[in-house]
């Protein structure tokens, strides 16, 4: 039994006046009660209580200490309420950080609804390619594709999103439209980097079971998901995206689905936060949000 319990329990026992009674009110047997305040006393180095065969009565120290017990569990029982209340209505300056893609084409979209769900939950959203000290500078948490690398940090899988390669039709004119990863040989990429690698990202095929990288030549690389795409329309090269990413251009012609018979492995799709923000009601309450919302997106894809 631990101290607050203890407490609870001796509240208990002075006001009905009866180990019995207490006992039986706190669903505990006679024995376990005893031994419990026998414990408290024995901590304390005082007598809290005087036994009869007729009552129980507090010590003057009991009388004391029964008055400062009260006293901490209204505040504690305060406390659990007021923390209750406010996990019902969430509160506060919440940062996050999101990425191009799916901040602008999966939540902000449909941030409205968060805050007609969270009206008292005030959102800062930082976006961009650098990596984030979650801890040191106060995110709360991260929306990131691909696999997470920092094992400091608690991962909740969104998704996983089917990707697609695909070039321009002027690329494919110009240089020709490949069968097979092997007939890559003599292409160009539109080459993508970010401070979370060095080197490129390669172009990646499922080839029998395997997983095929083929790190392509390129005259551009870039670090926005947005310029990857717009330099693969005007016909820079090959780009391997989401698929959800690059459907506009896919159903009108700007861009053309390439090598369908060798598909790229799905990209994962993670919020991150650390283990200290689980704790917040907010950050809970927008995590279980972008869940939902990958959920009703990806549902028949992931």
């Amino acid at each position: 039994m631990d101290r607050f319990d203890s407490m609870r329990l001796f509240i208990s026992i002075v006001d009905l006046r009866s180990f019995t009674r207490a006992a039986a009110a706190l669903s505990i047997p006679r024995a376990t009660a005893t031994n419990a305040i026998k414990q408290l006393e024995a901590r304390l180095r005082v007598r809290l209580l005087e036994r009869t065969t007729r009552e129980v009565r507090t010590t003057v120290d009991g009388e004391a200490f029964y008055e400062r017990c009260r006293a901490l569990l209204h505040d504690l029982e305060d406390a659990e309420s007021s923390l209750a209340q406010r996990a019902l209505s969430p509160q506060g300056r919440l940062r996050i950080d999101i990425h191009g893609a799916p901040a602008n084409e999966i939540l902000l979209p449909r941030i409205q609804e968060f805050h007609a769900r969270y009206p008292d939950i005030e959102l800062a959203v930082g976006s961009g390619d650098r990596l984030v000290d979650l801890v040191r500078e106060g995110v709360d948490c991260v929306v990131r594709a691909g696999e997470p690398r920092d094992s400091s940090l608690v991962t909740r899988r969104l998704a996983l999103i089917d990707q697609v390669t695909c070039a321009s039709p002027a690329y494919l004119r110009e240089r020709g439209t490949p069968g097979s990863p092997a007939d890559l040989v003599g292409h160009r990429a539109v080459n993508f980097f970010s401070t979370a690698r060095a080197g490129f990202y390669p172009l990646e095929f499922q080839v029998q079971g395997r997983v095929e990288q083929h790190l392509l030549e390129g005259w551009i690389s870039v670090n926005s998901a947005d310029s990857y795409k717009t330099c693969a329309e005007q016909g820079c090269g090959i780009i391997q995206v989401p698929r959800y990413g690059v459907a506009r251009q896919l159903r009108e012609g700007g861009l053309v689905e390439i090598l369908r018979d060798y598909p790229c492995p799905p990209m994962p799709y993670s919020v991150l936060y650390p283990h200290s923000r689980l704790l917040s009601p907010r950050v809970r309450v927008f995590i279980d949000w972008v869940g939902g919302c990958f959920d009703e997106r990806f549902a028949s894809t992931s």
